[in-house]
């Protein structure tokens, strides 16, 4: 078998969706998937490592980094800056490993413009009291941060149309199976099966001179 090129996915969500837990659960139950760490300026939160959870750098050096065009994409996002490698990327890819990007919707329109073939997949809540109940739940934001995270989502939410795929994360294990059939029937076009099985394709099927 031959190593085909992997694909990227951009999956958004509005927060307290659970898109990193659904995320972090299809790690588990796949190979060859990854998700990009992001460069961030916002500050570590309790349990977050650097390099693991996102790269954590100032202001500063994020926007050198985005005057060098090291950044697929970059956003800001309640004051606070996120950007995607460029070069990690591209990497993973032609390695033959499926990359994620948790990105939100402005960062998910500059990944389109440049890859147009990106996957795009949207999760959703399912009922902004649910939403708003998650939120709480975390006990890492006061009130008033939650208002500002519950207007954000409504306004997140409303890009959900230009996406290729769309998930109700109501129930979890569900949902996980959804999101995990989406990555398996992409690694089953016929496109990535034949350059992936080209010797086997030849043996069964040997074409004529």
């Amino acid at each position: 078998m031959s190593q085909s090129k992997g694909r990227l996915y951009v999956i958004s969500a509005p927060s307290g969706a659970g898109k990193t837990s659904l995320v972090a659960a299809l790690l588990k139950e796949l190979n060859q998937l990854e998700v990009s760490v992001s460069h961030t300026t916002r500050l570590m939160r309790p349990g977050e490592k650097d390099g693991v959870n996102y790269h954590f750098v100032e202001k500063q050096a994020f926007q050198a980094l985005v005057d060098a065009g090291a950044f697929f994409e970059h956003a800001e996002v309640f004051g606070n800056f996120y950007g995607t490698s460029r070069l990690a990327v591209q990497e993973r890819l032609e390695a033959g490993v499926d990359v994620i990007l948790e990105i939100d919707w402005q960062g998910a329109q500059q990944v389109r413009k440049q890859m147009p073939e990106a996957i795009g997949i949207f999760i959703l809540p399912p009922s902004l009291s649910a939403l708003e109940e998650r939120l709480n739940a975390r006990g890492q934001d006061s009130a008033e941060v939650i208002q500002g995270r519950m207007r954000q989502a409504i306004s997140e939410m409303s890009h959900w149309q230009e996406y290729d795929y769309l998930l109700v994360n109501d129930d979890f294990s569900l949902a996980l199976s959804e999101l995990k059939a989406i990555f398996v029937a992409n690694r089953l076009e016929l496109a990535r099966q034949q350059e992936k099985n080209a010797a086997l394709l030849a043996e069964l099927v040997p074409t004529e001179d």
